[in-house]
């Protein structure tokens, strides 16, 4: 467990909060030390000892151990309010108190700095892996598209004279082609270093959603022309003051997600609408939706179905999770009964209308 919140405490506050503690333990061992005895406010006192010792550094933890065994001596063991101690039992049982609360001390830090050492060791070797994963997928999610652009320009530079117009003009639309998944992966690449680095500022303005959800789709279909789009958007919808580029991202995002993964000729379905102050944004598709079991893996980074059959970077959903929770939204997915599959974007937004803004 990681108690982080505690674990910031400065040294002095740990002292503080130690003592404390066990000064609340024995005021109330004090109070009931008729009924209790002393034997019992031993135990208490070692109980709040291996407490403390779970949360807070080692010199804390024994100057504490060494407060409460002076306290329990002094107020509980007889003769009270005296260091001196009338049987030898009783000296014994001090000396036994201290050293274990020492042992106990010692011993439960060593488990606590185990457990850190875990911790950091797994942290690394997940590092490693998303590492590793992130390598692997760029090694050929990069070098297709730049492999199309090199192939592409070298033939029009070898081959110039012998090439027809259609030819040099396949050519170029194949380098255009290669350039926009190329900027895509990048772009990717880059908002998910924004995301893990915590510097994404939100810059919000006033946002048509349909002219952006349109502009997404003509810029998609210069490039891919296998789907279909079916666009729902009520014509009284208001504008939402949002991030209209982070918006712009989660649907390209989505899109690209649904055509990798449908057949073509298959239909994008993308509706938009007003909630209440709220946009609740849907693309739905008629591919093979996703394994029940896998749902819930993914928005996670790297995360893929089928690497052979679909490539990708695994960045995309991950990325749509991180810009609609920016916006403090939600996101979710599920299946259709008759197949395909459905995510719901929901972000809480300022609405206002065309001529609203214009006289303001």
């Amino acid at each position: 467990m990681d108690y982080f919140f505690i674990r910031k405490l400065s040294k002095a506050k740990q002292y503080l909060y130690s003592i404390l503690l066990i000064l609340i333990v024995s005021s109330a061992c004090y109070l009931f030390s008729e009924y209790t005895g002393y034997h019992t406010t031993a135990l208490l006192l070692l109980v709040s000892v291996s407490l403390i010792a779970m949360f807070f550094d080692f010199s804390p933890v024994i100057v504490t151990a060494i407060v409460s065994a002076l306290i329990w001596n002094f107020f509980f063991i007889p003769p009270r309010f005296t260091f001196h101690i009338g049987k030898s039992e009783d000296i014994l049982m001090f000396l036994m108190y201290f050293v274990v609360a020492l042992i106990n001390a010692a011993l439960t830090i060593n488990i606590r700095q185990f457990e850190k050492r875990e911790q950091v060791k797994e942290e690394k070797e997940n590092v490693l892996k998303l590492y590793n994963t992130l390598l692997n997928s760029l090694s050929h999610e990069l070098r297709t598209p730049i492999s199309a652009i090199l192939g592409a320009a070298d033939n029009l530079q070898t081959n110039n004279d012998k090439l027809t117009e259609q030819n040099k003009s396949d050519l170029v639309a194949e380098i255009s082609l290669a350039s926009m998944r190329l900027n895509r992966h990048v772009e990717n690449l880059l908002n998910m270093s924004r995301l893990e680095s915590g510097t994404l500022q939100l810059k919000r303005d006033w946002c048509d959603m349909t002219e952006l959800v349109y502009d997404v789709v003509n810029r998609i279909n210069e490039y891919e022309t296998t789907h279909n789009f079916n666009i729902q958007i009520p014509e009284n919808i208001p504008y939402f003051y949002v991030d209209i580029g982070l918006l712009s991202q989660v649907i390209v995002n989505l899109v690209h997600n649904a055509i990798q993964y449908c057949p073509k000729g298959t239909t994008i379905t993308i509706y938009a609408t007003c909630l209440i102050d709220r946009l609740e944004l849907i693309v739905e598709d008629e591919g093979p939706g996703f394994p029940e079991e896998k749902i819930a893996s993914v928005f996670d980074r790297f995360y893929r179905i089928n690497v052979s059959r679909t490539g990708g970077t695994g960045l995309g959903l991950s990325i749509v999770k991180g810009f609609v929770e920016a916006h403090h939204g939600t996101v979710s997915l599920r299946n259709k009964r008759e197949g395909g599959s459905v995510f719901t974007i929901d972000i809480p937004a300022k609405t206002s209308y065309m001529n609203d803004l214009k006289n303001e």
